[in-house]
């Protein structure tokens, strides 16, 4: 019988943390005080390092674990819950299409279509050169402006085949 131990998953691990002192600092202060547990603040302790690092390394996960004083399970547990967190690595952008009613009506097929074709990949994926990836979200909660993206933190709507190549083929 051969046999695989997949109970503990092997990480990369690097020296230097993930979870700075002024992340540490910062959710000591101002974040864990507002929780009636440190296990609470998970989820935002979770989106300050994806927001600092583009994504959930397990080395990261962990650390935040060892912050926090709980299992690293429940940490892990709750990254691959929602859908926001990536535990891998994305692109340098990420382009959340809203695949809503109002957007569905007003063309976002054909918008991830047109995104599809020109990025080269299906939505769920990233890029080889890593500069973009492409995401399907339930609801941005920009229907007036539908069809409507996110690419990072900003917002595009009224998007069109054309329009949507402009803005991608403008960034860094």
């Amino acid at each position: 019988w051969i046999t695989k131990n997949s109970s503990a998953p092997i990480a990369d691990k690097r020296e230097e943390p993930y979870l700075s002192q002024e992340t540490k600092d910062h959710f000591e202060r101002e974040i864990i005080p507002r929780y009636p547990t440190r296990q609470a603040a998970t989820i935002p302790l979770l989106h300050a390092i994806q927001h600092d690092h583009n994504w959930l390394p397990v080395q990261a996960m962990e650390e935040a674990a060892v912050f926090l004083g709980i299992p690293a399970s429940a940490v892990m547990d709750t990254a691959t819950f929602y859908e926001e967190f990536f535990l891998e690595p994305r692109g340098k952008y990420t382009v959340w299409v809203c695949q809503s009613i109002s957007c569905e009506i007003m063309g976002n097929i054909q918008l991830v279509d047109k995104l599809s074709e020109f990025l080269g990949i299906s939505p769920g994926e990233t890029t080889d050169d890593g500069k973009f990836t492409l995401m399907n979200v339930e609801c941005i909660g920009a229907c007036g402006g539908a069809p409507c993206a996110l690419v990072n933190e900003k917002l595009h709507e009224n998007l069109t085949a054309d329009n949507v190549e402009q803005i991608l083929s403008g960034l860094e």
